[in-house]
């Protein structure tokens, strides 16, 4: 029992540990269209929640500055 116990906590833990999951390029030109306009709205929320958020906080270094970004 302990045993099994054992086997499934490592598994459970090793596959935090595993790459993300293989994702394809879009096929389609429709399929590239909706990947590109979701990544110009996560973008939009990123620089709008930036907009708001206190520049002097970690959260803000951590979320809100790229690299190749002007130093502050």
């Amino acid at each position: 029992m302990i045993r099994m116990v054992a086997i499934a906590l490592t598994a459970t833990t090793l596959t935090g540990c595993l790459p993300a999951p293989y994702e394809a390029d879009p096929a389609s030109v429709y399929q590239w269209e909706r990947r590109q306009e979701g990544i110009e709205r996560r973008e939009a929320e990123r620089r709008r929640l930036c907009a708001i958020m206190n520049k002097d906080t970690a959260r803000y270094e951590r979320d809100c500055t790229r690299p190749g970004d002007p130093v502050r």
